[in-house]
């Protein structure tokens, strides 16, 4: 989990609560064999503070809309990354996703759900539990008429569970449109056939036909995409990410602790310093997002992203060479903890996100070429 160094009292209520509920259950969090009840009784209580977390770029006071195009260099610097907003809500991601990644699916679509509303100019969302459904190429999408739509979306967690969704559809020009639909309607049909997952398999993603289902269209043409905000978004997936390969690290830290070994100790040295490079990496992302909350900092947050997914994959591998076999086969939480995140860190797009990041450094190069008096500075100079 990224460190917490006091300031967040939120993060210290959510846990204090989670704690509660968790010790109900006569359990602990090492070991947690968790539960469908347990599991929804911990996001009833995550969804009773989404109104306490703040949304991306929020520490200014600025109210981010889509169409604003001030630029950020009248923006100063008016707080730390340690206590701003936007590390304040990764910190609770992160918290959330070293319980449960299940969970951390439906409690971070939620929370972008309600930034996203709040970002295109609709403050206005009912109370209940949202999720965002983005993927799109069904050969049969979702068409939006007088208010109604038809057709398939895929790809949707949380998806007999949730109150609300808020999904894309593209419109008779091709233009990204967001659609609002209230899920307890008839006309609606719910496939959890093709979700075979093992990895991530509790998180109730299904493919959703609509038959003339009652839909509002809130937000301008494209804002969904061209919003700053999609990308800050982007960066919390990583915190949920980064906050289950902690975790699942902290087991080789209490095995070490318990019976020391020369091994032990290399392969800690070996995601303890990926870990913590990772970490004051979010710190300068939140930092850079709260002084310029015009900027999308897509490249930042790309490279951000690849890096968390690199880390992961390097605590999963390495934790279980020295371990072995013992926790994936005896400890509930370890086990689930792992298979999850090997499925979600697949929400990263791999060689295409590394191609985007290529062709932005490279944009970023020549601008900083064009822009320098000596000709010679380069992005990546200290």
């Amino acid at each position: 989990m990224l460190a917490h160094d006091g300031k967040n009292a939120l993060l210290s209520n959510i846990k204090s609560a989670i704690d509660d509920a968790i010790r109900a259950e006569n359990q602990t969090i090492d070991g947690l064999a968790i539960t469908d009840k347990l599991r929804r009784e911990i996001l009833t209580i995550l969804i009773g503070y989404s109104d306490k977390i703040p949304h991306p770029a929020s520490a200014t006071g600025h109210v981010i809309r889509a169409s604003h195009t001030t630029s950020a260099k009248n923006n100063k610097r008016t707080s730390h990354s340690n206590n701003s907003n936007t590390l304040i809500r990764w910190q609770v991601l992160a918290y959330v996703s070293s319980l449960d990644l299940t969970i951390a699916k439906w409690f971070e679509s939620h929370l972008d759900a309600l930034s996203i509303l709040h970002e295109v100019g609709y403050d206005k969302a009912p109370q209940g539990l949202w999720a965002v459904w983005a993927a799109e190429g069904h050969p049969n999408p979702v068409r939006y008429k007088k208010g109604k739509i038809s057709g398939i979306k895929a790809w949707c967690s949380g998806a007999n569970l949730v109150d609300y969704g808020l999904m894309t559809y593209r419109d008779e020009l091709g233009q990204a449109q967001l659609l609002m639909v209230d899920m307890h309607q008839s006309g609606i049909d719910i496939d959890n056939d093709a979700w075979q997952a093992v990895g991530m398999q509790a998180t109730d993603t299904a493919t959703i036909q609509f038959h003339e289902v009652a839909a509002s269209n809130v937000g301008a043409p494209n804002a969904y995409l061209e919003r700053v905000g999609f990308w800050h978004g982007a960066a919390g997936v990583a915190a949920c990410w980064y906050g289950a390969a902690a975790c699942i690290a902290n087991y080789l830290i209490t095995a070490y602790q318990h019976k020391p070994n020369d091994y032990k100790a290399m392969y800690l040295g070996q995601i303890s310093t990926a870990l913590a490079v990772t970490q004051q990496y979010f710190y300068h992302v939140a930092d850079l997002i709260e002084s310029e909350p015009q900027q999308n900092h897509e490249l930042t947050i790309r490279q951000l992203r690849a890096n968390v997914e690199q880390v992961a994959r390097q605590v999963m591998e390495t934790v279980g060479q020295a371990l072995g076999a013992a926790p994936f086969c005896g400890n509930a939480h370890f086990a689930r903890l792992t298979a999850d995140l090997a499925v979600f860190i697949r929400q990263s797009h791999g060689a295409f996100d590394l191609q985007s990041i290529g062709e932005l450094s490279s944009a970023l190069d020549r601008a900083a070429i064009r822009d320098s008096a000596d000709k010679q500075d380069n992005i990546w100079q200290l």
